[in-house]
């Protein structure tokens, strides 16, 4: 248990250098506050939880990949995140891609997050309905997060294009819940039986 605790420390740890970076010079200041919003918030939420209902080390581990995408995604907008744009040239793509991990990972996360609360808390025992309710809490927070986009769209105007990342899509909001999906698919097809192993040990 000590070795666990000392090494979410130094995950935790790499998160917030991670945060303090981006945050020195973005590119857009207003963007770089609504990309990394989420990891101001889910930040204290998971410390003040960790001595009541700490997670296990892989939901942790992939909460704090997600902030990363996320604070990649303030530092330099979505449209023009360098890992995008080596994306863009590998795969011969017309856009940058970056947006497109980023809402992988907006349903990867809230997926396994869903799953683990839902069994521990013992709402659900584990299998296909655990499954079910999870991509339907992951695909409900990616339709959520497109309905934010909408309201900023509508309150700042042109001032809303670098966070909104859409690069002249017209079919992006549906593109990203896509994605939200796959990643959501993907957690569970791939991470369930590793979550349930940890959770078995807490």
């Amino acid at each position: 248990m000590d070795n666990r605790r000392t090494w979410l420390l130094v995950l935790a740890a790499a998160v917030l250098v991670a945060l303090v970076y981006s945050g020195i010079a973005p590119y857009d200041r207003a963007t770089w506050w609504m990309e990394v919003a989420p990891v101001l918030i889910a930040a204290p939420v998971l410390v003040a939880t960790y001595g009541r209902f700490p997670l296990t080390t892989l939901l942790y581990l992939v909460i704090a990949l997600h902030a990363v995408v996320l604070m990649a995604g303030g530092a330099y907008t979505y449209a023009r995140v360098p890992l995008g744009f080596w994306l863009q040239d590998l795969l011969s793509l017309s856009r940058n891609p970056y947006d497109k991990i980023g809402h992988f990972m907006q349903g990867f996360v809230p997926a396994l997050v869903a799953r683990e609360i839902l069994i521990r808390a013992g709402h659900i025992a584990r299998g296909r309905m655990a499954s079910f309710l999870s991509l339907c809490v992951a695909l409900a927070v990616s339709l959520a997060y497109e309905l934010i986009e909408w309201g900023a769209a509508l309150a700042l105007g042109q001032g809303a294009d670098e966070f909104l990342g859409t690069q002249g899509d017209a079919w992006d909001t549906q593109s990203d819940m896509f994605m939200a999906l796959l990643g959501a698919s993907a957690a569970l097809l791939l991470l369930a039986r590793v979550q349930d192993r940890q959770m078995s040990r807490l």
